[in-house]
């Protein structure tokens, strides 16, 4: 009999666990959160002290009974969830209902918590050996946010469906991440850009190459060039002028290696040199860290916990990366000391940094077992910490000033700066990724010739340059993930599944990457700014980022802090259910007159938002559609509504209307006339070129738009057909060398099949997942949802086995709003 019997969350980390414990151990697998604040009601006793009412997730009680079983049968249960809050929740749910009279009275099973930062043999031997008991200041924090989340959700939602429309939801963290791209998309439309130029001139010395430099100084001021008349005149002025050089410098600049990756810098860079979302960035981190099928290893956990915010790295990996980077590069590449970086201030130092488990492991090593976007994935975090560990980039930095004096006797000086290599230390490996070009990066291209000072210059060339200042850019997912950490809202672990709602929601849109807000985000923004301002705010929500620490590491008790927060909170509910503008029943007034009445014309608020309608209704049915959000209405000249269009059957205008599948002219005679027309003219994405080469020719591949969406192809198209296929991360089942990749079908309908069809012919209409059936024996299981939730069932005809999704198998993860 089984001495012992261990619990972990997905079927994939106990398969890569069991085989590292002996017989005397069971291992099994709770499928995430057994328990949780059931749907159909608030399910928390705000006068008893903020106590939530659990109850067990529906299609968890066969599991449960399986597990309680198992338990009567050993003497120990240890608990190994992932060690972070929502991992100790689980622990402690399971605690709570595998406990049995026997427990109570101080008989076996005894309960123990395990935790590990990698799974690997040495990391869960070390576990097990130095077990634990559940942390409840852990499991306080976890309840605290879920019942926070969840009084802001169930109290505020309704207000919304009352006021704009049913189905809305408002989040505690979600609200403010929608807040910051609103404030971010209001900056933009706010902006009035300025024109300037500026002054270059080419240059030719004794020596090549040929070589720009910019006008920096006039005198001793530093000239400011407005327009093309300010332009023209220093043009006039330096013409005939002799360019002698006055001085040149070079100095050595030191590029220092990055801290290896945490949850936050892992979303960014694989956001920008990847282009994964952050939802698939920290899926893909899952099944590396939870363990892959590596030839003869067996399943192999191959990068250490995903969620950390922690840079430290443990004794032993410094060690083997340390000599990993000798014995790849040299020993001028390997720092005398190894490289300590700074964690910030809250960070939970028990953790270690995202890392491989082992240095030694190298992409190439693990290339033929890994899906394409697993092997870029691991890639990125094994460069990452190998350049961590790595000496400085070393660059000649040369600066030359050039002088010129004008017709008008002013003195005239001209800066060229370009850089050159000379060591190139962690860049061999690694360089991190950019969300714009910076100085540094415009330098390097620039090659500059030998020169002494004195030497006289030819001009070659004098070039100004128009140009006009940018609005702040808008939020990509790595810029604002960025920006959350930076502000302290919600933690990197929570990003992946806030960016999926706020999209879900209609709040917000992407277009090329980049998030703006929808007409309806902007409106419920405002509305709920207007009655929550304090709890929305930013600042405030990261003050209770902050207590939730103080929580979890013991100094403040969490129904004290669920408390104060929800005195403040009802004094805004209270007045918001009676000050909260009522948007359904908007009526505001224009200038407009009806077309077909003559009666003035009032914005109204609809399921597909705002819309300018006839007073005179329900005798007149006239409407149209806005092209102005309505939170820019009182900025906007509703007169100027665009160029006019008629319809080609009756000759009346055509005005805008919104349906199911978007903006679209419809004739203003309906319904005597039902003329329709597509909105002509919209302007097509532009493609956007990739760091990712052609497997085929080597030219960049490009992000284009398509019927479709978005998909990824050669930049040399026609020459080259290539087209990246999306994989999914599956073996195919029926041949085992292809992989199994999304297509769509004629009419768009999306199916998975073998990418090495037609000469294999594997295909299936729902999502395949790598995992044999334990009843039936069959290769895979597909994906369900269902209204009771997400299933992985067996697709073999006969077969019923059906388990519920696990939090870490979904695409997407739960976010409480």
């Amino acid at each position: 009999m089984a001495k012992a019997l261990v619990i972990v969350e997905s079927p994939a980390k106990a398969k890569t666990i069991n085989k590292y414990l002996g017989k005397n151990f069971i291992v099994k697998a709770s499928l995430g959160h057994i328990k949780d604040l059931p749907k159909r009601d608030l399910a928390v006793d705000v006068e008893n002290g903020f106590q939530p009412k659990y109850e067990v997730i529906e299609g968890k009680k066969k599991l449960i009974q399986e597990l309680k079983d198992a338990a009567k049968k050993v003497d120990i249960i240890y608990l190994a969830a992932d060690p972070d809050r929502e991992g100790e929740a689980i622990c402690w749910h399971l605690q709570e209902e595998l406990k049995s009279k026997k427990t109570l009275e101080g008989g076996a099973p005894q309960f123990l918590r395990v935790m590990f930062n990698e799974i690997t043999k040495k990391s869960i031997e070390k576990a097990f050996e130095k077990p634990l008991l559940v942390n409840i200041n852990l499991v306080d924090a976890q309840q605290a946010r879920r019942v926070l989340d969840r009084l802001v959700g169930y109290k505020i939602s309704p207000l919304l469906w009352d006021k704009v429309r049913r189905g809305l939801s408002a989040g505690r963290v979600q609200t403010v991440a929608v807040r910051v791209i609103v404030d971010r998309e209001r900056e933009v439309r706010a902006f009035i850009k300025q024109e300037y130029w500026t002054l270059d001139v080419n240059l030719a010395a004794k020596k090549t190459p040929y070589f720009d430099a910019r006008l920096t100084r006039r005198g001793e001021e530093t000239p400011e060039i407005p327009d093309q008349a300010t332009a023209d005149a220093l043009v006039a002025d330096l013409e005939g002028a002799n360019f002698i050089v006055r001085s040149v410098g070079t100095k050595e600049k030191k590029r220092n290696p990055v801290a290896p990756f945490i949850t936050s810098t892992l979303q960014q860079d694989s956001s920008r040199k990847l282009r994964f979302s952050v939802k698939r960035t920290m899926m893909l981190a899952q099944q590396l860290y939870e363990g892959v099928e590596v030839g003869s290893e067996g399943s192999v956990g191959l990068i250490t916990y995903m969620r950390t915010d922690s840079t430290r790295i443990g004794e032993e990996a410094l060690a083997e990366v340390r000599g990993f980077v000798e014995s790849k590069y040299g020993a001028q590449y390997v720092p005398a000391t190894p490289n300590i970086y700074k964690s910030k201030k809250d960070a939970q130092d028990a953790h270690e940094a995202i890392r491989p488990t082992s240095a030694l492991r190298t992409p190439d090593d693990v290339a033929p077992f890994l899906a394409e976007d697993q092997l870029k994935l691991y890639k990125l975090i094994w460069m990452r910490f190998i350049a961590s560990q790595m000496n400085p980039a070393l660059l000649d930095q040369t600066t030359i000033d050039t002088g010129a004096n004008g017709k008008s006797g002013a003195e005239y000086t001209f800066r060229a700066t370009g850089s050159v290599m000379k060591f190139d230390g962690f860049l061999a490996v690694y360089e991190e990724g950019k969300d714009q070009k910076d100085e540094e990066d415009e330098e390097l291209k620039h090659k500059l010739p030998a020169v002494t000072a004195g030497e006289e210059l030819r001009l070659r060339a004098v070039k100004p340059e128009q140009h006009f200042t940018e609005p702040p850019p808008r939020y990509t997912e790595a810029t604002l993930v960025k920006k959350l950490e930076a502000d302290g809202v919600g933690r990197p672990s929570t990003y992946a599944s806030i960016l999926s709602t706020i999209q879900e929601r209609e709040y917000v849109t992407k277009e090329g990457g980049k998030f703006k807000p929808t007409e309806l985000g902007m409106v419920v923004t405002d509305l709920l700014l207007e009655s929550f301002n304090d709890i929305f705010d930013v600042r405030y929500t990261a003050r209770m980022e902050e207590e939730l620490d103080d929580i979890e590491e013991g100094k403040r008790d969490w129904r004290d802090a669920l408390g104060e927060f929800y005195e403040r909170f009802t004094t805004d509910l209270t007045n918001a259910e009676t000050h909260m503008t009522n948007i359904k029943r908007m009526e505001k007034p224009t200038d407009l007159l009806c077309d077909k009445c003559g009666k003035p014309l009032v914005i109204k608020w609809g399921k597909h938002g705002s819309f300018l309608a006839c007073t005179g209704y329900p005798e007149c049915t006239y409407t149209r559609e806005l092209t102005v959000d309505l939170p820019d209405i009182d900025n906007a000249d509703l007169a100027e509504q665009g160029d006019e269009e008629y319809c080609q059957n009756c000759g009346r205008t055509m005005v805008l209307k919104k349906g199911r599948f978007g903006t679209f002219f419809a004739c203003s005679g309906y319904p005597d006339c039902k003329t329709t027309k597509q909105i002509g003219g919209a302007q097509k994405k532009a493609d956007v070129i990739l760091d990712e080469k052609c497997p085929l020719c080597d030219s960049n591949m490009v992000q284009k738009y398509g019927r479709f969406g978005e998909f990824t192809a050669c930049s040399n198209y026609p020459t080259c057909k290539h087209v990246k296929q999306k994989t999914i991360g599956v073996k195919c089942p029926n041949c085992t060398d292809g992989e199994v990749v999304e297509r769509r079908s004629k009419r768009g309908k999306t199916f998975y099949g073998c990418h090495r069809y037609p000469d294999c012919d594997f295909v299936a209409w729902a999502k395949p997942v790598a995992e044999q059936c334990p009843d039936c024996g069959s290769a895979y299981l597909t994906e369900k949802y269902l209204k009771a939730g997400a299933f992985l069932q067996c697709p073999a005809a006969g077969c019923k086995y059906r388990r519920e999704m696990a939090p870490a198998e979904k695409e997407e993860e739960p976010v409480a709003v």
